[in-house]
């Protein structure tokens, strides 16, 4: 895996830098398209459901989930 890549994403009116592995980025990436939202839309989703879990986790536990439903 590559090293860390940093995005800027609005949540709830709130500017929120996220990193995660290119991999990961991808794959939220493809996710996205197949919803036809944005990256932002669905990390938006990700973090409406995420609990306690920090956000970098839940994207990542995300993608792996989106993975193995492929």
């Amino acid at each position: 895996m590559g090293s860390l890549k940093k995005r800027s994403i609005n949540l709830a009116g709130h500017a929120t830098s996220l990193a995660l592995e290119p991999e990961f980025w991808a794959v939220l990436q493809h996710a996205a398209a197949a919803d036809a939202i944005s990256i932002a839309g669905l990390i938006q989703r990700i973090d409406a459901g995420r609990g306690d879990r920090p956000l970098a986790s839940a994207c990542r536990v995300f993608a792996l989930q989106h993975n193995q439903a492929r």
